[in-house]
């Protein structure tokens, strides 16, 4: 669908008399498709799901080299969906990233979203950077990188930048190639079929698209700024998922959360990493579902 100038690559699962629920990515620079592989089928009697890859990611339109863009075009293209497929209130699943932007789209247009779940997020890059930072040290320990354990433990406890503990993480991470998502798997087998759809040469294009995309938001620097002053101000209900072996949402993130969220919840998933929606997948329907019981039942009566 082109949006605001912008080909987005856009699924829709379910009818559109059901509760519309839109789906945003983490990263930055993944894609929709592991949820909507597992989730879609679990969710499309219940919702009309919307699932993007965001603006310059995976499958939607590169952006280019002297294109201007920031992290805004997100939130603004977040509200001009919702508004070219007709819906007048819609709730979010913001995974990871996902869910600093799904933070910052319910704060500027709290009259479009109905609820909000918030999938393992980040709100604060800083923190989340020296939890990653410490989960890597441990598989440094692991597989006898001393030297990369000692400088991650070094940025730690260093007065670092957020953007220096952000950049510093992934650098010291990508050490580990293929071991890199032992830090946020609890659950080693992925069950996502990405070759169901497409093949390795169209999954490095895609992943291209969205290296350049983060590399832009990274320039620009606004991911770098908390959020979590912003926690206390929003009024629309709010559900934080947290899990039992993610790092990614710290205990910082969760003591915030529980003390300025008016209208939030929390729900904790055990022997689960960063992502409970294909670790845990009938868990996570069931959560879902439950709490957007209500949009389901007024939809039902309508």
């Amino acid at each position: 669908m082109k949006i605001r100038g912008k080909y987005l690559h856009v699924e829709t699962y379910g009818y559109r008399e059901k509760p519309a629920l839109l789906y945003l990515h983490g990263g930055p620079g993944e894609t929709c498709y592991d949820f909507t592989f597992n989730q879609k089928e679990r969710l499309e009697d219940s919702f009309y799901i919307v699932a993007i890859d965001q603006r310059g990611v995976g499958r939607s339109e590169a952006v280019g080299e002297k294109e201007e863009f920031g992290f805004q075009d997100l939130v603004e293209d977040c509200e001009a969906l919702r508004k070219e497929l007709g819906i007048e209130c819609w709730s979010i699943v913001g995974h990871s990233f996902g869910g600093f932007l799904g933070l910052t789209y319910v704060h500027q247009y709290p009259l479009s979203i109905h609820k909000v779940i918030f999938e393992c997020p980040t709100f604060d890059f800083g923190l989340t950077s020296k939890e990653l930072l410490q989960k890597a040290a441990k598989l440094f320990e692991k597989y006898g990188m001393d030297e990369l354990k000692k400088e991650a433990f070094a940025l730690i406890m260093s007065d670092s930048s957020t953007r220096e503990l952000t950049e510093g993480y992934h650098r010291l991470s990508d050490r580990l190639g293929e071991k890199r998502m032992e830090i946020y798997r609890y659950i080693p087998e992925n069950p996502t079929d990405y070759y169901a759809a497409y093949s390795e040469e169209e999954w490095e294009a895609f992943f291209d698209n969205s290296e350049y995309h983060g590399k832009l938001l990274f320039e620009e620097g606004i991911i770098f700024e908390s959020l979590l002053p912003k926690l206390k101000e929003v009024k629309v209900p709010m559900l934080l998922m947290t899990a039992e072996h993610d790092a990614v949402t710290c205990k910082y993130h969760i003591e915030a959360f529980k003390k300025d969220a008016e209208n939030g919840e929390t729900i904790h998933f055990e022997q689960c990493g960063h992502t409970p929606h294909y670790e845990d997948p009938d868990r996570f329907e069931e959560i879902v579902k439950d709490y957007l019981k209500t949009e389901v039942a007024t939809s039902t009566d309508l």
